[in-house]
């Protein structure tokens, strides 16, 4: 193909993936298949790959997720990131109303959602995102703009070439993937995110972006921080102006807004913004009622720490009570035992409750939760239900403590608690147990394991009931005809399902040692021990000491991969995976050692290499890759528009290198 050629395709593929992006994502209107959308995207992979020239910082491709970072760069906000003051009844926000009303009279106040999530400062230069930073402390956040370059609602290019806008939005997980991500965790035997606040930092913070990307976050754009939103210079009078000009820009601003002027009008929406919480799709903890004229807001002013002109009116937690009748317990796979309430269902946000999670053995002690309680109930960020309380005082002597099973329910083999900092942590020590087998299996099919399409848990359920497997190695033994006359599974989906496990046996050492379940060792950590290794028989001989040394390894993590390889069931399962052609080495290459020990930090835009171009030569020669400048940094790589890191490398007498540098010491002619 001509350069020309693949030059037209590209930017052809890239507008049609964005224009279908947007009505999938924001409109909620999708014109062509998912299959369809995947299809055009690996296209464009497979033109920008041969074709590096034709790189962009906007492309849809850059937001699947870059290289993993060490840590995340400070950041000092030019325009402080504030909080708001709270208000938890009707009278006090009358009260900020009549104290506003005092000083400009009659005036419209924007009344919007709460949205329960973290606050973030998008910046753009000539229309191009180039950093995300989070809120922190209002002052200085933290650089995490490759994670949120994989946000599908934050626009990598404006529909206007502004010189410089700063916004702020909320970065939330939608209730629906995080449904589906505890579900996964609990599968995997992983510990369950509280709320989806606390996913949605979590998946943020991450260091290796690609996981942010599995996350699916989404953002509502709430404010304008700095900048001119006209190129004519033209300024918003009001915050329901800019909004609505940010949303022209191609932001996702925030729904069920209203400019209100009377405080009866304020109140009535404020309570409709209640009574939607359970039917929206995001998490809401309360409503925000603000001076929508700027030139009101001065002339209201700022208390201390929060502005006069705005406050925060926080929703209570809806609360219901009802009786426990029974306490189930789930075996995960990795063995740990986890208490779930049975309860007389009851209406709760808007659903119909009849289990609630008890997290661990501690919670039901600490809470006096006895069997037969009345409990009060309420959903964890509106939506894992919870028992808050055990109401005591209206027992009638017949309630039983609850006591942890000293056998699995599962297998009858005995529990016993942790004793490796997890804390109350009961786990069924039997590796055959059928429980644990399941969920192993389940999570070795999963997608960042062995990735076996059409292997999910409907399916290992029918396979282990009808006896066709016993253990992961079994899977390598089936053959499709026997999978015909099962449920859900004819011919076609048989040999689908066959197809894709043969696939999955050239998987490599990466994903297989995370498909294996072993204890806090995840894909990440997964892909360090096989760079490490090389091969699954180097695991079996490594010590604890070297599995320390490993980055991505910490002393917990060691001794369970010490303890998982020293295991003789372990030796015999791998043996039968061996023998049924799994793929057992590293698929990536072993890095050379050109640049072991060598720290470098990548500044500004390079002539030829994109940073993720960069970062993985410099790992592949053995080097090392951080995101800020220290005292143990060997190298910093500099292009065009470097910012304080080449800054902060010359005060420390770093040396600094360019493109043509950095290709002179990996040995490679530029």
């Amino acid at each position: 193909m001509e350069k020309e050629q693949a030059k037209r395709e590209i930017e052809s593929l890239r507008e049609t993936i964005e224009q279908n992006a947007k009505l999938y994502y924001e409109e909620d209107a999708p014109k062509i298949s998912d299959y369809e959308y995947d299809a055009l995207f690996r296209r464009l992979q497979e033109l920008e790959a041969a074709y590096p020239e034709f790189d962009s910082p906007t492309s849809p491709t850059r937001r699947v997720g870059g290289a993993a970072s060490d840590k995340f760069e400070k950041v000092t906000h030019r325009v402080r990131m504030g909080s708001l003051g709270d208000v938890f009844s009707r009278e006090e926000l009358e009260d900020f109303y009549h104290r506003c009303h005092a000083v400009i009279g009659d005036a419209a106040y924007s009344v919007e959602p709460k949205i329960d999530g973290l606050s973030v400062c998008l910046t753009y230069e000539n229309g191009v995102f180039v950093r995300g930073a989070t809120r922190g402390d209002g002052t200085v956040g933290e650089d995490v703009t490759q994670n949120l370059r994989t946000i599908r609602s934050i626009p990598l290019r404006l529909s206007e070439p502004l010189p410089y806008l700063a916004v702020r939005g909320e970065v939330f997980m939608p209730r629906e993937v995080f449904r589906t991500l505890n579900e996964a965790r609990e599968a995997a035997g992983e510990t369950l995110f509280a709320n989806p606040r606390n996913a949605a930092a979590g998946s943020l913070r991450q260091l290796d972006p690609r996981i942010t990307a599995s996350r699916r976050l989404d953002i509502f754009v709430f404010n304008l921080q700095e900048g001119s939103l006209y190129a004519d210079g033209h300024e918003p009078a009001t915050h329901t102006e800019a909004l609505e000009r940010l949303r022209e820009l191609g932001f996702r601003i925030l729904p069920e807004k209203k400019t209100l002027s009377d405080f009866p009008s304020i109140w009535n929406h404020v309570q409709h913004l209640g009574e939607l919480r359970p039917t929206l799709g995001f998490d809401m903890d309360g409503a925000v009622i603000k001076a929508d004229s700027f030139a009101d807001r001065r002339t209201l002013g700022e208390a201390t720490a929060v502005p006069k002109w705005a406050i925060a009116y926080k929703y209570p937690p809806e609360q219901q009570t009802t009786r426990l009748t029974d306490i189930e317990i789930a075996v995960g796979r990795t063995g740990v035992l986890t208490p779930t309430a049975v309860l007389e269902p009851v209406v709760l946000a808007g659903s119909t409750v009849g289990r609630a999670t008890l997290h661990n053995a501690d919670y039901i002690a600490e809470k006096d939760i006895r069997i037969g309680d009345l409990v009060v109930l309420q959903k964890a960020g509106d939506i894992i239900p919870e028992v808050v309380r055990s109401l005591p005082e209206r027992r009638s002597g017949e309630e039983r403590v609850f006591r942890m099973p000293q056998v699995c329910p599962s297998c009858g083999h005995p529990v016993s608690r942790d004793a490796d900092g997890e804390g109350a942590a009961y786990r069924c020590q039997n590796p055959a147990c059928p429980a644990q087998n399941a969920r192993a299996i389940i999570h070795f099919a999963s997608k960042d394991a062995m990735d076996i399409d059409g292997l999910g848990p409907a399916v290992v359920e029918l396979l282990l009931e009808n006896r066709l497997i016993r253990d992961i190695s079994d899977l390598y033994r089936l053959r499709a005809e026997e999978l015909h006359d099962l449920d859900r599974m004819g011919e076609k989906s048989a040999a689908n399902l066959i197809a894709a496990i043969e696939r999955s046996k050239s998987a490599g050492l990466e994903r297989l040692l995370f498909a294996l379940g072993i204890r806090q060792v995840g894909a990440v950590a997964a892909e360090s021990i096989a760079a490490r290794f090389g091969t699954l028989e180097a695991c079996f001989s490594a010590s604890y000491n070297d599995f320390c040394s490993i980055p991505d390894v910490g002393e917990i993590t060691a001794s369970n991969l010490v303890e998982f390889f020293a295991a003789p069931e372990t030796r015999a399962l791998c043996d039968k995976l061996i023998s049924l052609g799994v793929k057992t080495d590293a698929v990536r290459e072993k890095p050379a050692d050109t640049l072991a020990g060598k720290t470098f930090v990548l500044t500004g835009t390079l002539p030829t290499l994109t940073r993720e171009e960069a970062s993985e030569k410099i790992k592949a020669a053995g080097g090392r890759v951080s995101g800020s400048v220290s005292g143990k940094t060997s190298y910093v790589i500099a292009g065009e528009e470097a910012g304080s890191k080449l800054t902060k490398a010359r005060e420390l007498g770093i040396p600094v290198l360019d493109e043509e540098g950095l290709m002179t010491l990996l040995g490679e002619k530029n």
